[in-house]
């Protein structure tokens, strides 16, 4: 049995690199928004208020439900959280 590394376990778990980096920045994202609502100590319901979805909604995407959510999706939230987003792009080792 080889020994595979995979810098990420995104890279690990999905087909291609495309996908894998998709979910890194989700995953990011999904973070950000999970700390940010923690830290703030806001209901579900005035989250969900604050980001024009519904209170299940924010419910998944405190459970971790990546799959649910895509990029344009948490970068709305997040910026309704009023958070800054930022996007870094360089050459791949």
């Amino acid at each position: 049995m080889s020994k595979q590394r995979f810098a990420s376990v995104w890279e690990a778990i999905e087909d291609t690199p495309e996908e894998a980096e998709n979910m890194k920045l989700r995953s990011v994202l999904m973070m950000a928004l999970q700390n940010h609502l923690s830290r703030s100590q806001m209901s579900q319901a005035q989250a969900a208020k604050l980001f024009g979805v519904t209170q299940p909604r924010i419910s998944d995407l405190m459970r971790g439900k990546i799959g649910l959510f895509g990029l344009d999706a948490l970068v709305n939230m997040a910026t309704a959280a009023g958070l800054q987003v930022e996007l870094r792009v360089h050459e791949a080792a």
